[in-house]
């Protein structure tokens, strides 16, 4: 794609990594057929081509953004199926977020919009005000029916029957290994997961440790920057990666780490790409470290080596989060996890395709987000298991407010088959 950016609009880094990207691409459209919200709208704006060329001419001619261009830029789930798609390696990921901050900082959005994401980005990265948010919305829910505004509905209908009580195991401190120690690792407990589901974080230490890993929750860690980072409120996001990066290379130094375990792939896919977006700062070097330690928990499990597991009997539907198969490029290592335990595992039809949950992404569009999650749903349905497992807690809390099926994070079940406790969700 050819561009016409001025050598003094190159000179921003971030017109300059924009047009690095807009010029990779050659309009081929392979990514029209992978995009979720062009399968459900089917317009070409809806598209990654069609925002992309959106995006050009709102970067080139450096005017800010339009209500036309903000539609469709919000309406794109950031799901990153066009990057696995895409011959040509268009970065779509980096291009996106740079026009998310160009249209935070240049487009005045309408009163009630600015209050709904300014209270979004002030409530879900902090743990206690998310729980908070949770049991007020656990109140009003009976009263939904009253608002009009199917934003706000959407978002008492996501908040959980229960809220789990605080696990102290979120708390700053180590964790012994069982036996040996054969690793040392550091875990991003996060923000909205603490809140939404400890279960996931007290599995995830508790299979660590069976396998030999010394387990570190280091103190000053939290939220890894992404639900601000998406909405393109760049300072924000920084801040809270700053905070991980510079807990987390303490730690490094001090003690040493072999790894950084994330059991939320969105979490994962942002803290991999740090060392971007600090590559023009300070702590660049830092956050490239930061960067190359961030793993998967599946992929320091693999790591680690799993024990084999007799069959279990247990059919398990995976759900393959996008910002695990697409964003970080891991598609194999869960399932394969899976089936060493002893579970068989299935996969359903267009499993490439988003669940629409995409952070906050179906608490803003919620017709979009919910008529993806029919989808996906009536797919997962379609191969009748007793269980659906995935790795991401946005995924999980989407699917399971359609289906009467459990859902269950992957570790969940692993650390259940090798000697933990049975899933809340599969004992209730």
């Amino acid at each position: 794609m050819q561009t016409t950016f001025t050598p003094e609009q190159l000179r921003d880094p971030g017109i300059a990594r924009a047009n690095q990207i807009l010029r990779s691409c050659v309009h081929c459209g392979f990514c029209t057929a992978t995009c979720p919200t062009y399968q459900v709208l089917g317009d070409e704006l809806d598209s990654p081509r069609g925002r992309i060329y959106l995006i050009k001419d709102m970067l080139e001619k450096g005017r800010p953004a339009d209500a036309k261009t903000v539609k469709h830029i919000d309406r794109c789930l950031s799901c990153l199926a066009c990057m696995t798609t895409c011959p040509s390696g268009v970065h779509y990921m980096h291009l996106v977020d740079h026009a998310r901050d160009h249209i935070e900082r240049t487009y005045r959005r309408p009163f009630g919009e600015r209050m709904l994401r300014a209270v979004l980005a002030w409530v879900l990265p902090h743990p206690t005000r998310f729980r908070l948010a949770l049991l007020g919305a656990k109140i009003a829910r009976p009263f939904a029916g009253l608002i009009p505004d199917a934003r706000l509905r959407a978002m008492l209908a996501m908040a959980p029957r229960q809220v789990p009580p605080v696990s102290r195991n979120d708390d700053p401190q180590v964790f012994a290994p069982m036996g040996p120690r054969r690793m040392r690792v550091a875990l991003m407990t996060g923000c909205a997961q603490k809140a939404l589901n400890t279960d996931i974080n007290d599995a995830t230490i508790r299979l660590l440790r069976r396998l030999g890993a010394e387990v570190v929750v280091a103190k000053g860690a939290g939220c890894c920057g992404a639900l601000t980072h998406h909405m393109g409120k760049t300072d924000l996001s920084h801040q809270a990666a700053a905070a991980n990066i510079r807990a987390w290379m303490a730690e490094q130094q001090a003690h040493g780490l072999d790894a950084i375990v994330i059991n939320t792939s969105g979490c994962g896919t942002t803290v991999k790409d740090y060392g971007h977006m600090f590559r023009n700062d300070p702590l660049a070097k830092d956050a490239a470290t930061v960067a190359g330690l961030a793993m998967d928990v599946s992929e320091v499990l693999t790591k680690l080596g799993l024990p084999e597991g007799a069959p279990k009997g247990i059919r398990v539907a995976y759900h393959a989060a996008c910002s695990l198969q697409h964003g970080q490029q891991i598609k194999t290592l869960p399932k394969d996890l899976l089936k060493q335990a002893g579970f068989a595992v299935v996969e359903p039809a267009d499993s490439h395709l988003c669940c629409g949950s995409a952070g906050t992404y179906n608490l803003m569009q919620p017709e979009i987000s919910g008529e993806l999650k029919r989808r996906k749903v009536a797919t997962l349905e379609a191969k009748a298991p007793d269980v659906i497992a995935a790795g991401n807690i946005g995924c999980m809390m989407q699917i399971g407010s359609g289906t009467g099926i459990p859902v269950v994070h992957t570790v969940e079940l692993l650390d259940w088959a090798t000697g933990g406790p049975k899933p809340r969700a599969l004992a209730d």
